[in-house]
C-alpha cells in the first residue's frame, strides 16, 4: 500500500510532514499541489481536503489532513519519539510546537497576509513588514520557552522532537523574510544540528524546488 503526500514545496506544514516521513524512513510519493496556481481549490483536491489546504497524507489505507495531527499519527505508528512519555513534559513539548504551528504560522499564511495588506495594494514591502512583525517576537518567545529544556543539541534533548519539526520550517520562513536571528544563538545552534540530520536535509524545500 503506497504512501502519497499531497503538498506544496514551500508550505511550512508540508515541510513538517516531509521531515517526519523521512525520520520514519517511510517511502512516499509526492503529488505537488501548486498553491500559486490555485490547485488547492480544484475539485479533486477539495475532495481530499474540503478546507483546500496542504498537506494531505494517504498512508496505511487512511487519508489525513492537518500537519500536527499527521505528525502525531506518524509518531504513534512509527515510534518516532517526537514526544516524551511523561505527561507534563509531553504537554510542554507540545506547547513549544504549538507556539509556532498555532500562533505564528496561521497569521503568516500568505492568503492571510495578502488579505490583510490589500489596502496597501499587497506590496512586497508590506508583506515583509507583516512577516517580520509576527515572526520575530514569536521566535523570541519560543527561545524563552526553550530555557525549560536541556538543548543537546535539539530543542528538547538529544533527538528531534515535535518542536524541532515545527521550528525548522519557521526558521526557513524567517530567513526568507529577512528576520534577524543574530540575538538568538540557541536557535542558531538547533538549526545547525537539524540541518546536519539527513531527514531534515531531505525534506528541505530546496530539495524539491520546481525548476
Amino acid at each position: 500500500m503506497s504512501t502519497v503526500l499531497y503538498d506544496y514545496w514551500r508550505s511550512s506544514s508540508s515541510y513538517r510532514v516531509r521531515i517526519a516521513l523521512h525520520l520514519a524512513r517511510e517511502p512516499f510519493k509526492r503529488m505537488p499541489v501548486d498553491l500559486l496556481e490555485g490547485d488547492h481549490r480544484a475539485p479533486d483536491h477539495l475532495q481530499r481536503n474540503p478546507q483546500g489546504l496542504v498537506p494531505v497524507l494517504e498512508i496505511d489505507g487512511q487519508q489525513f489532513t492537518q500537519s500536527l495531527a499527521i505528525l502525531e499519527y506518524l509518531n504513534d505508528t512509527r515510534a518516532l519519539g517526537l514526544l516524551p512519555d511523561d505527561p507534563a513534559q509531553r504537554a510542554k513539548v507540545r506547547a513549544l510546537a504549538h507556539s509556532i504551528a498555532v500562533d505564528i504560522h496561521p497569521v503568516c499564511n500568505l492568503s492571510v497576509v495578502r488579505h490583510a495588506t490589500a489596502e496597501t495594494k499587497d506590496t512586497p514591502a508590506a508583506t515583509r513588514v507583516w512577516m517580520q512583525h509576527f515572526i520575530s517576537p514569536g521566535l523570541v518567545s519560543f527561545d524563552t520557552l526553550l530555557s525549560g529544556f536541556d538543548q543537546a543539541p535539539y530543542c528538547c534533548g538529544d533527538t528531534p522532537s515535535l518542536a524541532d519539526l515545527c521550528l525548522m520550517p519557521q526558521l526557513y520562513n524567517a530567513h526568507r523574510w529577512g528576520v534577524d536571528l543574530s540575538e538568538l544563538p540557541r536557535l542558531q545552534a538547533i538549526k545547525t544540528a537539524c540541518t546536519a540530520h539527513p531527514a531534515f536535509a531531505a525534506a528541505h524545500p530546496d530539495q524539491i524546488r520546481p525548476e
